[in-house]
């Protein structure tokens, strides 16, 4: 396996997304292309005009080394309202744009820090969203938590609203990798927020987790992992640290490069920290996920309605999905849309009822092809063209790069498909590499992505 790492430990895409936000063609989209894309995607479903919704919140009282998400570094509590009013009307536009109320069947909180907000201004939040939509008896609304600040009643207002799962940010519970990522939260404060998210009611708890981190060893990922299974939390997210400080600047300078894990050592912890998980009673969902048997993520695996998006892996495949808030990025199918990043910005033009969107990618008829197969290996180890819909001309291509991976034993390949064997999962961003087109056809001058391994 180590010489596999070796081999294997390239800069790559995550693959939540395709085409990649590098590779996306700014020079043919338009607001015009985009919302057109949006109505359409809209208007072709069956299943009763759902949507679901990412809403940005960026504002954090400190800044976290590890963090490569947009946020906003501030202890003035008076940013929440004006934010809120214009995440509100951002939604209103949506709404105006789609000609009728749509169904949110699906809400997820990110950041930042969304327990930064106040519980009355989040139940602001939802409530304002709400009353322009249409809510299903079975929604699933997410949120993720601080194990330092969220406090019984942002559970409780929420869990009220329809909320029943919440992720808490864990990281590893080493103190003096803790103060390397700026991220300092005892165990006693994740064990309080995920006991009191239970007794109000969420039916999920997820902590995510990382490997990689500096000065992490074997031995934190198995105290952080040996601690986390005692809470027993329905998901967990096992992150490979993304170092990109070429593209967050300074916020992942706090240590040094010589502070992280060789690439060997990055794999033993999550060699290590997954076969703990496993031995606890865990699914290997895909990659970097974990469930219990009874999760809805585990029975999505199962079903094979496993789906991914920019938030990862969910148990629901997003129709369309908006973005709201400072660099949010909406997804119809057949494109993606960006909002700029900018607080006074964004503002600014929701202000003026102008659409925040900044970039965005209109797909043609080769991304959808390629977007499903690179979809189908993420969420299912599989992929086929046995339907012509999913030919492309450049199979033969594929298969030829493909051919070094199945010699190495992670990849079955066979005349109209191929399999991931279980050997080569932990290598699936690898595997997706040679459908990326995109890639293929232009590698990148620069840094773009973190290493695969």
């Amino acid at each position: 396996m180590c010489t596999l790492v070796s081999k294997y430990n390239v800069a790559g895409p995550r693959y939540t997304s395709y085409p990649t936000v590098p590779y996306w063609n700014q020079d043919q989209f338009s607001l015009k292309a985009w919302k057109s894309s949006l109505k359409q995607r809209f208007y072709e479903r069956k299943d009763g005009r759902k949507i679901s919704l990412y809403i940005h919140l960026p504002f954090c009282e400190s800044m976290c080394t590890f963090c490569g998400c947009t946020k906003r570094i501030t202890k003035n509590h008076d940013v929440e309202t004006p934010y809120i009013k214009s995440l509100i009307k951002e939604f209103s536009m949506y709404v105006d744009l789609l000609g009728e109320k749509p169904i949110v069947s699906q809400i997820h909180l990110g950041g930042g820090t969304p327990t930064f907000f106040t519980p009355d201004n989040l139940s602001m939040l939802i409530n304002g969203i709400l009353m322009m939509a249409r809510k299903p008896e079975n929604v699933e609304f997410s949120f993720e938590g601080h194990p330092n600040n969220t406090s019984k009643e942002h559970l409780i207002v929420l869990n009220e609203l329809g909320f029943k799962r919440v992720c808490y940010g864990v990281q590893d519970y080493n103190e003096k990798v803790q103060k390397a990522i700026n991220r300092i939260q005892p165990y006693e404060n994740v064990s309080r927020t995920t006991l009191t998210a239970r007794s109000v009611g969420y039916e999920s708890v997820g902590h995510d987790l990382i490997y990689g981190l500096p000065f992490q060893t074997k031995e934190d990922v198995i105290n952080t992992i040996a601690s986390t299974v005692k809470l027993r939390p329905e998901r967990i997210a096992f992150y490979s640290y993304a170092h990109v400080p070429w593209i967050k600047g300074n916020g992942q300078r706090g240590f040094k490069d010589c502070d992280l894990p060789t690439a060997k050592q990055k794999r033993i912890q999550y060699e290590v920290g997954k076969m703990m998980l496993l031995d606890a009673g865990y699914e290997d969902i895909g990659m970097d996920h974990f469930a219990l048997p009874n999760d809805e993520l585990s029975k999505a695996k199962a079903s094979g309605n496993l789906h991914r998006n920019f938030m990862g892996y969910t148990s629901r495949k997003t129709n369309l999905m908006i973005g709201l808030g400072v660099s949010a990025i909406a997804d119809s199918w057949y494109g993606f849309a960006q909002n700029v990043k900018s607080v006074e910005a964004y503002q600014d033009l929701v202000n003026k009822t102008i659409f925040p969107v900044y970039r965005g990618h209109i797909l043609t008829n080769e991304d959808l092809v390629i977007r499903q197969h690179i979809l189908n290996l993420m969420c299912r180890f599989e992929t086929s063209w046995e339907d012509d819909a999913l030919y492309f001309p450049e199979i033969p291509d594929v298969l030829v790069k493909l051919k070094e991976l199945e010699h190495d034993g992670l990849v079955n390949l066979y005349t109209h498909k191929i399999e991931v064997t279980e050997k080569g999962k932990p290598f699936v961003r690898n595997i997706c590499l040679p459908f990326d087109l995109r890639l293929q056809r232009k590698k990148p001058d620069t840094k773009l992505f973190s290493m695969t391994i």
